[in-house]
């Protein structure tokens, strides 16, 4: 008997296509769509509000624990990316350069570059080299550190294969750069904000992570060591959701970052920097949305409930949008999380199932239909996005916090499930190219835990044959020595090994 395909408002489904069921997804809930520029991406006003919480939130993170805004130029000269040499040899593919600083008029009137600078700027991948030198001004003594510094803004890394909020050629991040006067404090620093990004993915995008160290061959170019956040998307590859880099005295010494210590000395300071960028959005897309439309955690959500008017007799249409205002203005007065309550009217004139299947695609987390059957009843019905589009839970004023916690909780439950359930220990080389193994289109592979000597040659040709990475090297595990699965040779820990964006 043939299976009966389930009708979905998103196609492909996740099974069929992922990559394209994405795409669908972004567009359905118009999140962002393609530019005029090749790689990069223009974020609508529903995907940009996600941002703007996401910046909120952690902003607010990142001062709790002392750190100040800032912001630093776009344009970064040639000749400071030069001096550091492991971090311009890992950028130089990915640089965009200006060279000229006017445009003239040519054959055919046509524009043309004119007035070539005297010295070619890199347009910011990172920042840590401008920052750098403005640090090596600020800094005299011990007693101007730590030096503790954010910025927001955008870069540019110019990407051949892009994916909207995944992989652009240019992207919004925060990136916090700081300076300590020990090793043992630039350490210190490196993990805690580390875990300042794995909290706010757990409380916020209800995105479980694993946190841990990058191998060698992962660093950030010119770190001593790099730690990572990787969460699993539906289609079980690993995604990058924040690094933190202790980067030593490398910057310090290239910038001439240095201070007087307390006996009167010169010093190199001790330097770190961390960023989390546009690409949270791409990973909470991923690990909650389903074969309907994107699934927005509550905490983080564009606006937390939609109003739909349901009218059916024009002559009761005051009566209705009168009850809808009032009852939005109340909601509105109503603290979640520390903000008024996002409550959307919506009055567009159309039909009330293309309105309820609109706010499906887009993820808000409650629809609430009111018609006149409903205000004269006294009893309304709330759909919840992380529920069946047609169970509905009675709704009450005063529970509506309550309900929106359940959500994100049950979210963040749900993706915690999905990635344990694809979390294996391997134990033998066969039965690690048996789990990565391409099975056509069907999804497969997962996160393999495994022990691994710590020989880069081998990570090499993993991601060769089985474009398969160590993900990290996790801290939650304890160091336990074991055999490597390659070579049967001693292994220090085991490591994550995935498929990854």
């Amino acid at each position: 008997m043939t299976k009966q395909k389930v009708r979905t408002a998103i196609t492909p489904t996740r099974e069929e296509n992922y990559p394209e069921w994405y795409q669908s997804v972004l567009k359905a809930a118009d999140l962002a769509e393609h530019s005029a520029v090749r790689g990069c991406m223009v974020i609508k006003p529903w995907g940009y509000a996600i941002w703007e919480n996401i910046q909120r939130i952690m902003d607010g993170m990142f001062k709790a624990t002392g750190h100040q805004n800032a912001y630093f130029p776009l344009f970064i000269p040639l000749s400071y990316m030069e001096k550091e040499a492991q971090h311009v040899e890992g950028f130089a593919k990915e640089c965009a350069v200006v060279t000229h600083h006017r445009l003239e008029k040519g054959p055919n009137g046509k524009l043309i570059p004119a007035g070539e600078l005297e010295e070619p700027l890199i347009v910011r991948p990172t920042s840590e080299m401008i920052i750098g030198h403005t640090f090596a001004k600020w800094i005299e003594s011990y007693r101007d550190l730590p030096l503790l510094i954010n910025q927001w803004a955008n870069v540019v890394r110019w990407e051949m294969r892009t994916r909207m909020f995944l992989r652009t050629a240019e992207f919004l991040w925060q990136e916090g750069h700081t300076v300590h006067a020990t090793k043992e404090g630039a350490i210190v620093e490196t993990k805690r904000m580390l875990d300042v990004y794995s909290d706010f993915c757990h409380q916020y995008l209800a995105l479980p992570v694993i946190r841990g160290e990058k191998t060698e061959s992962e660093r950030f170019p010119g770190a001593v060591n790099t730690y990572t956040i990787e969460a699993m998307m539906q289609d079980r590859k690993a995604l990058q959701a924040g690094t933190s880099h202790f980067l030593g005295q490398n910057f310090s010494k290239s910038c001439e970052i240095r201070f007087r210590n307390e006996n009167g000395e010169q010093e190199y300071g001790w330097t770190t920097s961390w960023g989390a960028t546009t690409r949270l959005i791409g990973a909470m897309i991923m690990a909650h949305s389903d074969d309907d439309g994107l699934v927005l955690p509550p905490r983080i959500a564009s606006a937390h409930l939609a109003i739909i008017p349901i009218i059916h007799n024009e002559d009761a249409r005051a009566k209705i949008m009168s009850y809808c205002d009032e009852l939005s203005d109340r909601l509105k007065n109503i603290s979640y999380q520390g903000q008024p309550l996002r409550v959307i009217v919506d009055t567009r004139d159309m039909r009330g199932g293309e309105k309820a299947w609109g706010w499906i695609k887009k993820g808000i987390p409650l629809r609430l239909e009111v018609g006149l059957r409903e205000i004269e009843a006294g009893k309304l019905q709330v759909a919840r996005r992380d529920k069946p589009h047609k169970e509905m839970t009675p709704f009450s004023e005063d529970g509506v916090v309550a309900l929106l916690e359940e959500i994100q909780s049950n979210l963040l439950e749900k993706a915690t499930h999905f990635r344990d359930q694809h979390t294996v220990e391997i134990h033998d080389k066969k039965s690690f190219y048996d789990f990565f193994a391409s099975k056509g289109d069907e999804i497969h592979g997962g996160f393999a835990l495994c022990h691994w000597n710590g020989d880069p040659a081998i990570e090499a040709k993993v991601k060769e044959e089985l474009n398969v990475t160590i993900r990290c090297i996790p801290l939650h595990l304890p160091h336990q020595a074991g055999k490597c699965i390659f070579t049967g040779e001693k292994s220090p820990y085991r490591v994550i090994f995935a498929k990854s964006y």
